[in-house]
């Protein structure tokens, strides 16, 4: 990985949206050249996909929640599949200690956070969960 690719690597994390003629005036380089290196990173499978990042605005109006979640480890695949089936739940990460998973949940009020957490709360394999509402973000990536 060279500098340049760091450099669009870090131009698309900000705006995976922007031209590759933008692309390529900030980073010196020929559109036909900024081309080759996307279509590189993603056969090399470094770029999976691209994404959306809400507006500052409506992204302030969800209620978001990390959920730590004990489970049986015999159920783990299920718990997981289950878990990818509820749009609220952002990104699910395994961790150690006396969680396995943590949950990062958007819901639009705190009534759908609720009714997501008690349908987390009803999946076979799920143990235990607490739950942690996030008052601000500080910044995010």
């Amino acid at each position: 990985m060279d500098d340049k690719n760091l450099q669009l690597l870090n131009l698309l994390r900000a705006n995976a949206r922007e031209s590759t003629a933008v692309l390529a005036r900030k980073l010196n380089l020929s559109r036909t050249a900024v081309h080759e290196r996307i279509n590189k990173l993603e056969a090399a499978g470094i770029i999976r996909g691209y994404t959306l990042k809400l507006n500052e605005e409506y992204a302030s109006r969800l209620v978001t929640a990390q959920v730590m979640i004990e489970i049986n480890p015999k159920l783990s695949k299920q718990v997981t599949n289950s878990l990818s089936r509820i749009d609220q739940v952002q990104s699910l990460y395994t961790v150690n200690g006396q969680y396995d998973l943590i949950a990062l949940i958007r819901a639009e009020s705190t009534q759908q956070l609720d009714e997501v957490i008690d349908k987390i709360g009803e999946i076979d394999g799920i143990e235990k969960t607490m739950s942690s509402i996030v008052l601000s973000t500080k910044f995010e990536r």
